[in-house]
């Protein structure tokens, strides 16, 4: 059954749902007659309460579980009660500032992603991710290092400070060898992407023109071919705070956990999922089932874009918590944040 509009509940109705849900939120436990009676600012006996529960159950607003004479809302009511009833409660100045702080330290733009996923889950008690800018980065220097046993590390630094590394086989080359490709490569990198350098290099030594030895031109094409294979595997997405999602609720559902953290790690999936609040206007909010990766873990997850100086989107950030988040503060955090980074990577980018 479809759960009505909210202006279709009686003022006592939507009072007393208003109550429950946000008791909810706060405690993270069901709320019954007697405790909404108590705070007497219904005027209402326990039993005219608990008349009105019943009959937002039957709406399928609220829920009562077996362990508890209490309500919580089911996924539906959370829904009505985020998009037409929440109260907002804005970030105080010492959050914002906090904010500002962080994001504003300097740094390489990984660094401040690192840094956002970590404030994100501090200041929500949920774990905080940050996907990566799809944007193709300017590279600024390549290295071949020899690990010993034919293997060698491929390492590569962009203009921004980031550094990434990949092991490759580079058989028997020689240190000079490895040198002569490292520089060869970082030589003709400024200013460019890979996929750019390669294709440059490529030409280079399809007409005779590298100046390398056999040796050299095998361990160049692998190097930079173990990039351009690696690109669509790399890691999208940084999630901090997974620890958070353990509290003592949870780890009375172990199996909902583990279905969680299971999900957690497909990176792949989590990162599709925030790439479907790239476009959004506003901060979106999916709630439980709403997305079908964490329906059955009973998680919900808030996300807004950030962007760069010319206002284009760079990507997503936001958290992944119970469904009882406290969504009227986490909301306008994740707002800020992500308004918060997008200043910050506009210097650090321009």
């Amino acid at each position: 059954m479809a759960s009505p509009p909210i202006t279709e509940l009686t003022d006592r109705a939507r009072e007393i749902f208003r109550l429950v849900v946000e008791g909810y939120l706060e405690g993270g436990q069901p709320v019954g007659s007697k405790t909404l009676a108590a705070d007497g600012g219904l005027n209402l006996s326990p039993a005219s309460i608990r008349s009105v529960l019943s009959q937002l159950e039957g709406l399928g607003l609220l829920a009562a579980p077996h362990t508890s004479a209490g309500r919580m809302p089911t996924e539906a009511g959370l829904r009505i009660f985020v998009d037409g009833m929440m109260r907002v409660a804005e970030p105080t100045q010492e959050e914002r500032a906090q904010i500002e702080a962080r994001l504003s330290e300097g740094g390489p733009v990984e660094q401040a992603l690192q840094k956002t996923s970590v404030l994100l889950s501090e200041l929500t008690g949920a774990a905080g991710m940050v996907m990566v800018p799809t944007r193709e980065q300017r590279l600024a220097q390549f290295s071949l290092v020899p690990l010993g046993q034919g293997r060698g590390l491929a390492v590569l630094v962009g203009e921004d400070g980031g550094v990434e590394n990949r092991v490759l086989d580079i058989d028997t080359a020689s240190a000079g060898s490895l040198e002569a490709a490292s520089n060869y490569i970082t030589a003709r990198l400024a200013g460019r992407t890979l996929a750019e350098a390669a294709q440059a290099i490529a030409v280079e030594i399809k007409a005779g023109r590298s100046q390398l030895d056999e040796a050299g031109r095998d361990l160049v094409e692998r190097g930079l071919a173990v990039w351009s294979e690696d690109a669509e595997k790399r890691p999208v997405l940084i999630v901090r705070g997974a620890a958070n999602l353990l509290d003592d609720e949870a780890l009375s559902d172990i199996d909902r956990v583990r279905t969680l953290l299971e999900d957690l790690e497909d990176k792949q999936s989590v990162s599709a999922l925030l790439e479907s609040a790239r476009e959004a206007e506003a901060t979106r909010i999916f709630i439980g089932s709403e997305n079908r990766l964490f329906g059955l873990s009973g998680s919900s997850v808030i996300a807004s874009p950030y962007r760069d100086m010319e206002g284009r989107v760079l990507g997503v950030l936001g958290v992944i918590g119970p469904t009882r988040l406290n969504y009227a503060r986490v909301v306008p955090m994740v707002d800020l944040t992500a308004r918060s980074l997008s200043r910050s990577l506009g210097k650090l980018i321009a």
